[in-house]
């Protein structure tokens, strides 16, 4: 057997360095950044380097749900390129610095995008792969190209003659939610410009120095403060730059940004190390090898080239969050407002916990362990500032959005995967802080063991009060680690809390009031205040720390079966008020919102697995697209794509932070993981196809196994995982053991 597996596993590494050799910097020509700019995705299809600073990307300049991201693919014009963006979130917030290209040819204006320059564009002449971005401004023949690194935005205009070619570069340009609060803009030299954008918005305080470099100096300019011409320097809440030019046939002029949230003496440093010149194709080969480089962390191999489209997309997309937030000195604007240093690590910030907890965070606890340090690093930073860990931080500050307090799962999960390099202690304090302060809520949840309905306003009582529980189980695991065994009993009997809103007669965690009675008038598929964008179906299996325990109050595996075979099949009918989150829809399970991600997952836990797999294929092939649509809901910072990619690889993290990963149905026939650690973890599907979907054996490093999970040490001693696939399902009840939520890794 020893013999025959040492051969086996010399077969595979052969098969898997060819493919590496073959692969090798030919992944980023599978990323589709448009998948996700049309429908509910909103994401944007600009550039950024892997957890950049800078997310420049071209703005249509007219707001709406549709453009929260700056971009919609429906669209047919372009007012100009601004250079922070959010991936694909519901809030509308950033752009900041627009810089827009024009010349004599086009002078139109509309009030849809306030009146300021724009060009029509079309799909035909536009571009987007990992690090560059390119169109043509079709009314005034001008091609843009964008590239990055992490805290600079490279801008390359390649102008027809014209005696009237100008750049605007506009400070009071906002959307959405967006609104500035103070602007600054400093001509220093005919080439050198620097200031800074404050403003407002879902992030209440944002600041974004900058300092932009021309490679050609203008001969003159105009500067306006509150749209009306003033001289230089000029402060207001409104404040642009008209830079004008004389441009021959072809002329090309680069234009490059660098950013600091700190200091305009930081975005110098940001230009100085990272972009001295003004080499556009450098800078675009630079942000391409950074893509391949993270790309190669996971190689597949399958003769679909739309499904490589749709996974190296997906694991693009979910590079694009957290971003960097301190300056190459280190210095970063802090969540309480002032000037902070992080020492020995990067700041990074844009933490959408509420979703990325889920699958992004364990994704990148496997691909990118040494960056995931500098994350809790940051999560503490945060504590540090606010004396609270983050629940959804943006640019330095705290957005309130969203509920849990679900920086406790990421810090526990890093810390039993044996993340390093941060401080231990300070993690437990700052976990067990979060969760004993009175604010959020947390005050009657205390007290009743429950977040009480309110029907004054929305509150999300039973989200609330299941989300804390689950915070409440990874904090129990945290304080039994170090050995603070009453803090221990504490937080594991806080992780009971769930039971106090199970309502046996309805059998569905129900709204309860203050005075400890359920609401009246219940109807679990309504979508009502009491649950955070969701429903009683797809809320009530969120409790992950505990599904035996979920199980047995619900009767047993045949009903717990039964209540999971309801919730795929019961769909929407006529009448049925379906809110705009509600998308992706199979039965009551919403795969295009985060609650519902780990449902199909849980017929694991009953010995099941078989229809485990087959939703798990399903929601892969149905529910993403090579499109501009290809997104069934937001994608959510990573969540969204994070989900697809351990999915495909044949896992996923029903309990984020419990180490384990549930089998479901892997896509590819084989799935190379190098990991950070020099090791190799290979995946292989045998007889794997569209029809067969289902597990027929499982082999571990040559040994079969009789269980329905891998842990992340398995993961990360490397090794070969087989899957022996199948059209039909096996259900031999020795290859089927039940998945348990006391498993740890």
């Amino acid at each position: 057997m020893k013999k025959q597996y040492l051969i086996y596993v010399l077969f595979v590494l052969v098969l898997s360095n060819c493919g590496l050799h073959k692969s090798y910097a030919q992944l980023t020509k599978y990323v589709n950044p448009f998948i996700g700019t049309a429908g509910p995705g909103n994401t944007y299809p600009g550039v950024a380097v892997p957890f950049g600073m800078v997310q420049l990307s071209p703005d249509i300049g007219i707001p709406g749900w549709d453009r929260i991201s700056g971009y919609y693919y429906k669209d047919s014009i372009i007012s100009g390129f601004s250079h922070t963006h959010l991936s694909g979130t519901g809030a509308g917030d950033l752009y900041d610095i627009l810089v827009m290209p024009t010349n004599s040819r086009f002078s139109k204006r509309i009030k849809d995008n306030n009146f300021i320059p724009f060009s029509r564009f079309s799909h035909d002449k536009e571009t987007a792969v990992p690090g560059y971005y390119a169109v043509d401004l079709l009314d005034f023949g001008i091609k843009a190209e964008l590239t990055a690194t992490a805290r600079t935005g490279i801008h390359k205009y390649t102008f027809p003659k014209d005696n009237a070619s100008q750049i605007h570069i506009d400070l009071g340009y906002a959307l959405n939610w967006d609104a500035p609060t103070d602007t600054y803009i400093n001509v220093v030299d005919k080439t050198t410009i620097e200031g800074y954008r404050k403003s407002t918005g879902w992030a209440k305080v944002q600041r974004v120095y900058f300092v932009i470099k021309l490679s050609k100096p203008f001969k003159s300019y105009q500067i306006f403060k509150n749209d009306s011409l003033t001289t230089n320097p000029s402060k207001g809440i409104k404040t642009k730059i008209i830079l004008n030019y004389d441009t021959a046939a072809a002329e090309v002029i680069v234009l490059k940004t660098g950013l600091s949230t700190a200091a305009i003496e930081g975005a110098y440093k940001s230009l100085a190390v990272e972009a001295p010149d003004f080499n556009f194709e450098g800078y675009k080969t630079k942000a391409s090898a950074l893509w391949e480089k993270e790309l190669n962390k996971i190689q597949i191999e399958t003769p679909d080239d739309t499904k490589k489209k749709i996974f190296y997309t997906m694991m693009y997309q979910s590079m694009l969050a957290p971003t960097l937030l301190s300056d190459c000195n280190g210095n970063y604007k802090g969540a309480n407002d002032s000037i902070i240093n992080a020492k020995d690590f990067d700041r990074y910030d844009t933490f959408s916990l509420w979703d990325t907890y889920r699958a992004a965070h364990p994704l990148y606890t496997i691909l990118h362990p040494k960056r995931v340090s500098d994350m809790i690093n940051s999560l503490l930073a945060h504590y540090k500032e606010t004396g609270l860990l983050p629940v959804w931080s943006l640019q330095g500050n705290e957005t309130n959005m969203m509920i849990g307090n679900h920086a406790i799962p990421v810090i526990v999960d890093a810390y039993f995967k044996g993340i390093k390099n941060f401080d231990t202690d300070l993690a437990y304090r700052a976990c067990k802080e979060s969760s004993m302060v009175n604010s959020r809520q947390l005050d009657t949840y205390k007290t009743l063991g429950y977040v009480p309905a309110d029907d004054s306003n929305e509150n999300w009582s039973v989200s609330k009060t299941l989300e804390y529980a689950y915070d409440d189980w990874c904090l129990a695991q945290f304080a039994k680690a170090l050995h603070k065994l009453s803090d221990y009993e504490y937080f594991l009997n806080r992780s009971e809390n769930w039971r106090n809103l199970y309502d046996a007669k309805s059998k569905f965690m129900r709204p309860k009031l203050e005075n400890g009675n359920f609401i009246n008038n219940f109807i679990p598929k309504e979508y009502t205040p009491y649950f955070c964008e969701s429903n009683a179906w797809q809320y009530f299996w969120s409790v992950p720390q505990n599904i035996e325990g979920l199980i047995n109050v619900l009767g047993g595996n045949d009903a717990f079966e039964k209540k999971l075979d309801t919730m795929f099949s019961l769909k929407p009918v006529k009448g049925d008020k379906l809110p705009i989150f509600s998308t992706g829809m199979i039965g009551q399970y919403a795969h295009g919102n985060e609650p519902s991600h780990h449902v199909a997952y849980l017929y694991n836990y009953i010995g099941k697995p078989w229809k485990t797999q087959k939703l798990v294929r399903d929601i892969l092939t149905t529910q993403y697209k090579n499109a501009p649509n290809g997104h069934c809901g937001n994608e959510d910072c990573g969540q969204m794509s994070s989900w697809y990619v351990l999915s495909s690889l044949g896992f996923y993290p029903v309990n984020p932070a419990q180490g384990v990963y549930s089998f479901g149905s892997p896509l590819f026939s084989t799935a190379t993981i190098n990991l950070e650690n020099g090791k190799k973890f290979i995946i292989k599907a045998f007889n794997n196809n569209t029809k067969n979907s289902y597990i027929q054996s499982i082999e571990l490093n040559g040994q079969k196994i009789e269980r329905n999970y891998i842990t992340q040490k398995e993961i990360n001693e490397g090794g070969i995982l087989v899957f022996n696939m199948g059209l039909l399902p096996n259900k031999n009840t020795k290859n089927n053991m039940a998945l348990s939520s006391k498993i740890f890794n």
